[in-house]
């Protein structure tokens, strides 16, 4: 399951990039993706929105077992 997250975010990086913005992958366990935001997404106001209604529903639609992505630091 953790190579297809990855997948997943190396098709979602690119957009992060453009921003000044990063997403690492840092576990994935029982459903729960970890993730690390760097770069302009660490500090930025927006980072909830981008990590829930982004990253998090394009996993789910994706990789169906994911049940959260979390933001760990």
């Amino acid at each position: 399951m953790k190579e297809q997250v990855q997948k997943v975010l190396d098709e979602i990086r690119p957009q992060l990039q453009a921003d000044g913005g990063d997403v690492a992958l840092v576990d994935v366990e029982d459903g729960i993706v970890k993730v690390q935001l760097q770069g302009a997404c660490a500090g930025c106001p927006m980072s909830t929105m981008t990590l829930k209604n982004g990253i998090e529903r394009l996993l789910k639609q994706r990789i169906p077992t994911v049940k959260e992505v979390v933001n760990v630091r």
